[in-house]
């Protein structure tokens, strides 16, 4: 099908985009590069059909449900087709409107002469007649050609005017000619259902601009409920007028959540989709913005936040939600500020900044299954960063990227501090003349016309640090300008006393000279990490009433083994045998060591692999002891003899009864060193992945061990 063909197929309603499809997001480069490609009569691609009879939802209805036959429905090469629409109809494809089209290709030009292309800028095309927009090209009204762009050319020299008349000609017909290209379209076979026609646009969309997972989930789900994006962005405009910016994928993963209590988009199989009704979308849906809308006011309120800009990271808020989840969808007052506490602790000490994945489930799973989860979650943050506390050195040359200045901004509003130029108040201001500023306390240009050099590194972190930092409107920062702090401070401190205070300024005098600037430095870190640290001690030491929470121990039989949950059938009695078998035992320690490497989880002891309980009693009717004792002590031999002694730290066991049978479960936490497993005179290593215990060759795990440890 040549792409004239193609554009008036979509024109006239005959090929058609589902609603399971993403946007448009194509960047503007990429349009760029695919007419550049055509141009060069470079390959392509082709494009990939579904016939059907029994179309989905199709993006803004751009359908004719009342045409009988069979419809073509795009599955792949939507982002081309809008590209070529938009640039050689010049207008918006049938299946968008005007808001869709984030990134519009449409003010591309092509240089008739030399054959470039290149997007408007005014000082390089305006006056150069060559530059013609590639809409205009294809605009069969405008009806211009090289004759009559000749024609407005001053060009004396006849020959040297042929001669460029021919090159304009020939780019010109060559740039028309795109329309005529074959664009091959492969057709997915007549009678495929809709799982099966997304399950081909999956694979399909490995090639390509690659759908991101949170993209192939919604995929999935937007098969069931064609809606779901819709419902989604109509939430997120609402959400941002409060501030919170949320993207689809964080939304999505919210929903994942929901529907499988973990943050991984994989846990979205195959067989989730097959058995999840539309139904169950919506229920998850409308849970999660009960959860979300509840959640906002108490940010605004309880937590000084303004929005997505003070908590770097929305994926904070994915542990706060799985927990809301399964709580009625509140806090108790104790565990509401407990989290606020966590989740600051979280932001300062960029908890997701690396391995996100893997630590939000680790998160989420706490959330969910701790008895004390956001203790527990403090303890994760430990584990990484080794305290918790902020030091005064913390700030030392760290400027208004580290996370510690979004806090100081946070405890600022705490405080109640009001702006230095007219006393009204810095939280939740509005207009661009009362928007918020970071200001140098002492300003930038006054320090560098004061002996610090704008060239020397150093000079500049100590001029920039967040030591150095106030908040204030726009105006007031305006007005301070480079004024000397000895004189600006004092007047400040007349016309609104405290109010330095407020902002953690050092009261005396003595710290306002520019000959001071070092001690003022110092001064004021202390005066902030003290701060930050009694601002979150006062959220951890707020005592009120907690719901009595124990973790479900059947519950997390039914969901399976995941990545921080396994199930071993016995210690060392060996089921199929029906005798004793050492193996098992090593098996056992394998486990808990991939644990410890990884992000820690539980062992069950008398569970086989499809969650059923089995009891340890055959275990123990093998020991020399024939009790839990007994058990417990074979285990720590286990412990001993293949992990090493020094490991019993990061370990703990209890024996409980289920059904009528005792099962061991082991709680396991990550290590802080590599643990290896003895075996038959050699080491070996394991982490947690893909629900099992997965071993790692020496170079493998020597890169791991450096990423995780080193």
């Amino acid at each position: 099908m040549k792409i004239e063909q193609l554009l008036v197929a979509v024109e006239q309603l005959d090929v058609v985009v589902p609603e399971f499809q993403r946007e448009y997001v194509w960047s503007l480069d990429q349009a760029k590069e695919l007419m550049i490609s055509l141009f060069k009569n470079y390959p392509t691609g082709s494009i990939l059909t579904w016939e059907t009879n029994n179309p989905p939802e199709i993006k803004n209805n751009a359908v004719k449900r009342e045409k009988i036959g069979w419809i073509h429905v795009l599955l792949d090469g939507q982002q081309r087709i809008t590209t070529l629409y938009l640039l050689i109809r010049g207008e918006i494809p049938p299946y968008y409107v005007e808001k869709d089209i984030i990134n519009d290709p449409r003010h591309l030009y092509f240089n008739l002469q030399t054959g470039d292309f290149g997007y408007y800028q005014k000082q390089k095309m305006k006056d150069n007649p060559f530059w013609k927009s590639v809409v205009s090209c294809f605009n069969e009204k405008e009806n211009f050609n090289a004759f009559t762009l000749m024609e407005e050319l001053k060009i004396d020299d006849i020959q040297e005017k042929m001669r460029i008349g021919q090159t304009v000609n020939t780019n010109l017909n060559k740039l028309r000619g795109i329309i005529s290209i074959d664009y091959y379209d492969q057709t997915v076979p007549q009678g495929v259902d809709i799982d099966e026609a997304i399950d081909i646009f999956d694979k399909v969309n490995s090639q390509g601009t690659k759908l991101t997972d949170a993209e192939l989930v919604l995929t999935h789900v937007a098969g069931k409920w064609p809606q779901i994006r819709r419902e989604m962005k109509n939430k997120m405009v609402e959400y941002e007028k409060f501030g919170f910016k949320f993207e689809l994928d964080f939304l999505t993963r919210c929903v994942v959540l929901l529907l499988t209590r973990s943050a991984l988009f994989e846990k979205m199989t195959n067989d989730v989709y097959r058995d999840t009704a539309s139904d169950d979308y919506k229920k998850a849906w409308a849970k999660l913005v009960k959860i979300i809308d509840y959640l906002i006011p108490i940010l605004k309120q309880s937590a000084y936040i303004g929005g997505s800009d003070d908590i770097s990271t929305n994926n904070v808020l994915v542990p706060m939600i799985a927990y809301l989840s399964i709580n009625d969808g509140l806090f108790g007052n104790d565990d509401k500020n407990k989290f606020l506490y966590w989740m600051f602790l979280a932001i300062i000490w960029q908890r997701y900044s690396g391995q996100t994945d893997q630590r939000l489930d680790r998160d989420v799973y706490i959330a969910i299954n701790s008895n004390d989860p956001v203790n527990d979650l403090v303890n994760e943050i430990k584990d990484q960063r080794g305290r918790i506390e902020i030091k005064p050195a913390d700030l030392e040359g760290r400027g208004s990227a580290n996370p510690i200045h979004r806090m100081l901004y946070i405890v600022t509003k705490s405080m109640k501090a009001i702006d230095w130029a007219n006393g009204g108040s810095l939280q939740d201001t509005i207009g661009d003349y009362y928007g918020i500023h970071s200001h140098h306390v002492f300003p930038q240009a006054f320090l560098y016309r004061n002996g610090y050099d704008s060239e020397n590194h150093l000079d500049k972190k100590k001029v920039n640090e967040i030591a150095n930092r106030a908040f204030l409107t726009r105006d007031s920062n305006f007005d301070i300008s480079d004024k000397d702090p000895e004189e600006y401070l004092q007047e400040i401190n007349k016309k609104y006393p405290g109010a330095l205070a407020q902002q953690f300024i050092p009261v005396s005098t003595n710290y306002w000279s520019v000959k001071k600037y070092d001690e003022f430095l110092m001064e004021r870190r202390r005066l902030i990490a003290d701060a930050i640290n009694t601002f979150l001690e006062n959220l951890k030491g707020r005592k009120n009433e907690s719901r009595d929470r124990r973790i479900d121990y059947k519950e997390i039989l039914i969901k399976g083994e995941n990545n921080f949950v396994e199930f071993k059938s016995s210690l060392r009695w060996d089921v199929v045998k029906e005798n004793v078998n050492k193996t098992m035992e090593y098996v056992v320690a394998k486990t808990l060591s991939a644990f410890m490497n990884s992000e820690g989880g539980k062992l069950f002891i008398g569970v086989d692999d499809s969650g059923k309980i089995l009891g340890i009693e055959n275990d123990i009717e093998t020991l020399h002891k024939k009790d839990k004792d007994g058990f417990a002590l074979q285990l720590v031999q286990v412990i001993n003899q293949y992990l090493g002694k020094e490991f019993h730290q990061y370990l703990s066991n209890e024996i409980i009864e289920i059904d009528g049978k005792n099962i061991c479960i082991v709680n396991v936490v990550n290590s802080d060193m590599p643990v290896f497993v003895k075996n038959e005179g050699r080491e070996e290593f394991y982490i947690r992945a893909s629900a099992s215990s997965q071993p790692m060759g020496m170079r493998e795990g020597n890169e791991y061990i450096k990423t995780h440890w080193i």
